[in-house]
């Protein structure tokens, strides 16, 4: 199995990308998952940095000032993929686009409508683009999703858990055929662990947190499995531990309980080490 690494941009906005893509690549990362349109005059150089260290990309979408309009919704989410897909250059292109598409509100209708919209752009530029799995999205909640993968059996899927944790304020344990539907969809993963009160532990190093992270490896698991059955010999994975809000302060300061990068390069050293070795028996695995 041939898994890429890749190492959010969130939360190091402010390192410089010559800089930030040397330590990535130091550390073992074999790219960059990143919202570029948040501040576009910094990120004028990131292809071309990029490529030039031999990293890859994966472009995220995010919209929500347009959200209670669907109209305009519409026209800013065929805006803003347009906009990602100016990311590239003959040598380089996004491996794929993660899309937090909608709000948790539209209506089944208008998020076909969405759908259609990322599906034909994505056929144009030979990019995919996949549904990303978030509170406040359509794909905020496990038993909607199931639904919605029923009805449009092509969708593919981030498959980030901690949001559907903390939005059924339980390890989903009664949404079994939910979860293993989702998995069947999955191209790719956000490697953050939740809990029931929230979407991201303070350290999932830590002991109290060994519970969260058990039912999260398990998921995971059983998507290398699924992979490994199915044939294919690749996958993508994000550990994507977040900045504050996601990382809470100590109380009247501003100094983050943990340092978010070393989280994320602690959960990509244990997943390297946990599927080194992909066997047709993965329910041995143990933490």
């Amino acid at each position: 199995m041939d898994i890429e690494f890749f190492c959010p941009r969130w939360g190091s906005e402010h390192v410089p990308w010559q800089v930030f893509a040397q330590r990535i690549k130091d550390d073992g990362f074999a790219g960059v998952e990143v919202f570029p349109l948040g501040d576009r005059t910094s990120n004028e150089d990131m292809v071309a940095i990029l490529s030039d260290m031999g990293l890859s990309y994966i472009l995220i979408h995010a919209e929500l000032e347009e959200g209670a309009d669907f109209g305009r919704y519409l026209n800013a989410l065929e805006r803003n993929l347009y906009a990602l897909l100016s990311y590239q250059h003959a040598s380089a292109k996004p491996r794929f686009i993660v899309s937090q598409t909608g709000r948790e509100y539209y209506s089944r209708d208008q998020m076909a409508v969405c759908f259609d919209l990322c599906n034909r752009i994505s056929q144009e530029s030979s990019v995919p683009i996949i549904q990303e799995t978030h509170r406040n999205k359509w794909s905020y909640a496990a038993h909607v999703v199931k639904d919605y993968l029923m009805a449009f059996p092509t969708l593919e899927l981030a498959l980030d858990l901690s949001h559907w944790v903390c939005v059924s304020e339980s390890y989903l344990e009664d949404q079994e055929d939910a979860i293993a539907l989702a998995i069947q969809h999955t191209k790719h993963i956000h490697a953050r662990v939740g809990f029931p009160q929230g979407p991201q532990v303070t350290d999932p190093r830590a002991p109290e947190n060994r519970e969260a992270l058990h039912h999260h490896l398990g998921w995971w698991d059983r998507w290398i499995k699924h992979l490994a059955k199915t044939g294919n010999r690749s996958a993508t994975i994000t550990p994507e531990f977040g900045p504050y809000p996601y990382m809470a302060y100590l109380p009247h300061t501003t100094q983050p309980l943990s340092d978010q990068y070393e989280l994320n390069c602690w959960m990509k050293q244990l997943l390297e080490r946990r599927y080194a070795t992909v066997q047709d028996d993965m329910d041995r695995m143990k933490i």
